[in-house]
């Protein structure tokens, strides 16, 4: 494609990798073709090549609107897109630098400005948040059946291993998974102690920054993510062997650690070393002899693969290769590489477009009648657990005595 970016933005890093970016795309439309908002919408400017072309008129002096904002805003960042791409296109990144540039440059109403202030606030501190979701559940009965849904029930979470091991790695719990479904990070720990693998969890849990990175306040994202690394750097002095996520949405963002300090010089070379650490759950256990392994039940079992995952990290068919050769009765279905409608914040923020995507998944799953669905992101584990009577979980707890 060819551009002509404005001074103000050829002499930007990130204006210039912008460009560099946008001269990959040819606007052939393939990525429309898997986008999960263009195939509801039907709107060329809420699919890729109309989003690309959005940010490409801005970065060439035209002013941004609330439209053209409205239309960034829609993008999951599922990324998927990029998996269809045949130049290679890295549209996430793209997607961030025009969504900051924008963000700097219009004004959102009172109203969304503050329902981002209060997701920032409110989900990416632990204590916070589990004393919210404390007084939700004491309400719980009181609730109409939608609000209901969105609040689950308290499952009670195996004691962590208290066994030792010469290989260790560091398992960060973050912001909103203590609270929701503390039960993943004891599954986790159980299972990497039966692989000879001590897992190391933090105490107190933090955001990783990814919420606010996505809610419009780069800064406090940026000051969250050197908070993470001050935190965590004693972990990997003493030689831990990986950074394990058990969310792909939070692993896919401290892999990014790198490329978001790269020009702060106080924090650039922790900030890779972090980031080459960051393995996903999946990238840890199958790595290993998993013939001890086994599901812990035998029922049909779906396996939703989150986009943060199979897209974001590249990692698709791993679980469900784990799975398999473990022996779980794994069911297929239609579409598994769409996008749930979880993203992030994105239920909160765009609910009606996340609420169709999720009832479309559920529809797919639900036709092949699986006794349990499971994932790899708390979000997409409560986003789907708020439409479904199937019990939803994450895959560790699948394979968990």
């Amino acid at each position: 494609m060819q551009t002509r970016l404005i001074e103000q933005f050829l002499a930007d890093p990130k204006g210039q990798r912008a460009d560099e970016i946008l001269r990959k795309c040819v606007h052939c439309g393939f990525c429309n073709a898997t986008c999960p908002t263009y195939e509801i919408l039907g709107d060329e400017r809420d699919g890729p090549r109309g989003r690309i072309y959005q940010i490409k008129q801005v970065l060439e002096g035209q002013s941004p609107s609330y439209e053209t904002r409205r239309h960034l805003d829609q993008c999951l960042t599922c990324r998927n897109c990029e998996i269809t791409c045949p130049s290679g296109v890295d549209y996430g990144e793209l997607l961030d630098i025009g969504r900051e540039i924008i963000e700097k440059d219009t004004s959102r109403p009172l109203t969304d400005r503050l329902k981002r202030y209060l997701i920032r606030e409110c989900l990416a501190y632990p204590d916070r948040f589990a004393a919210l979701l404390g007084m939700g559940r004491l309400l719980r009965p009181l609730l109409p059946g939608r609000l209901k849904t969105l609040i689950p029930i308290k499952l009670p979470a195996p004691p962590n291993p208290a066994s030792s091991h010469p290989r260790k790695v560091f398992l960060p719990e973050g912001c909103v998974q203590p609270a929701l479904s503390p039960s993943i990070t004891s599954a986790a720990c159980n299972v990497l102690d039966k692989l000879g693998i001590e897992a190391i969890t933090e105490d107190p849990a933090a955001c990783c920054g990814a919420l606010h990175h996505h809610t419009s306040a780069p800064e406090k994202a940026l000051r969250l993510v050197r908070g993470r690394i001050d935190a965590w750097w004693p972990y990997v002095e003493t030689g831990i062997e990986a950074i394990v996520s058990t969310a792909s949405g939070c692993g896919i963002h401290i892999k990014h650690y790198g490329e978001l300090l790269k020009h702060d010089p106080d924090y650039a070379e922790k900030s890779r070393k972090i980031s080459d650490l960051t393995k996903d759950l999946i990238e840890i256990i199958d790595q290993e002899d998993i013939t001890r392994l086994r599901p812990n039940n035998d029922c049909p079992v779906a396996y939703h693969p989150p986009c943060t995952l199979q897209h974001g990290q590249r990692l698709a068919g791993r679980v469900e290769n784990l799975l398999d050769s473990i022996g779980t009765k794994r069911i297929r279905f239609n579409e598994p590489h769409l996008c749930c409608g979880a993203a992030g914040s994105y239920t909160l923020l765009q609910p009606k477009l996340s609420a169709q995507l999720k009832e479309k998944k559920l529809q797919n799953i639900s036709r092949e009648r699986p006794e349990l669905i499971v994932t790899a992101n708390i979000g997409c584990l409560h986003h789907l657990a708020s439409g479904t009577s199937i019990p939803v979980r994450h895959w560790v707890e699948l394979i968990t005595d």
